[in-house]
């Protein structure tokens, strides 16, 4: 019987402890976009950067300064000005 109980137990304590350490990865920068760092092999059709830029936009301060957050925002305004042409044609 108790073998049974501490079974459950472990179990149980097991099955709380799974969301707690999903949810304690800390968001991180994309230095790929941000600066050209570590990126080997990214190669990213417009649409995708364009999606992958808003995504990071979209962490916020959280992740990123106020002037990181402006680099992203001028990459992703050229990116679509640069789809926006590439459409026109």
């Amino acid at each position: 019987m108790k073998r049974i109980v501490l079974s459950v137990s472990a179990i149980i304590v097991a099955l709380v402890a799974v969301p707690a350490f999903a949810s304690a990865q800390p968001e991180v920068k994309d230095e790929c976009l941000l600066y050209g760092k570590n990126c080997p092999n990214a190669v990213d059709s417009l649409p995708e950067r364009i999606a992958k830029l808003k995504r990071e936009i979209g962490k916020g301060e959280i992740v990123y300064s106020p002037e990181e957050l402006k680099k992203l925002e001028r990459k992703l305004k050229e990116a679509n000005e640069m789809l926006r042409v590439l459409q026109k044609r």
